[in-house]
């Protein structure tokens, strides 16, 4: 009997842990899901470098006391799925968003996200936005602009000038 204590108190540890870890933890409802539609959710998942578990509800609430998390337990009602990303923010909520617009059976209910809880709303904005590539992408983009610009004025500025020579040596 208190192997079995021992062996939950190390999981529950297990899972205040990957709470700890993460900086992206998305909560759904996947009840209504098929065998086939919960392994291409995996599959999916798993590509992005995002963890899924499904865990029993106590466990979970012991591991976010462990954790000291406040204001995710009124989220677990029911059954639940909670993925888990210790490197991209937005990498579960867009995965987990898309998914859900082609099968309705999958609910988005709450996330934590680099520590706060937020609600339903804040991962769905979340999972909007681009990814991190993406973001960097568009800032060396940005970067890069004025330094583009000032080329292209300077290479101007020079054809404007050889094309003066040209019609001084001319006449």
């Amino acid at each position: 009997m208190t192997n079995i204590i021992e062996q939950k108190k190390q999981h529950v540890s297990e899972i205040a842990e990957q709470f700890k870890n993460s900086v992206s933890t998305i909560l759904v409802d996947y009840q209504g899901l098929s065998v086939a539609e919960a392994t291409e959710l995996r599959k999916q998942l798993r590509e992005a470098g995002v963890e899924f578990h499904v865990y029993k509800n106590t466990m979970v609430r012991r591991a976010l006391k462990e954790a000291e998390i406040e204001g995710f337990e009124e989220h677990l009602t029911g059954p639940n799925a909670i993925a888990f990303s210790n490197e991209d923010v937005i990498a579960p909520a867009k995965v987990l968003h898309n998914f859900s617009k082609e099968h309705e059976a999958l609910e988005i209910k709450a996330g934590i996200i680099e520590g706060e809880v937020t609600d339903l709303d804040s991962v769905k904005a979340i999972a909007t936005l681009p990814s991190k590539d993406g973001l960097v992408s568009m800032l060396l983009s940005v970067l890069q602009a004025p330094v583009r610009n000032f080329a292209y004025a300077v290479k101007a500025v020079g054809e404007q000038k050889e094309e003066g020579s040209e019609e001084t040596e001319e006449a």
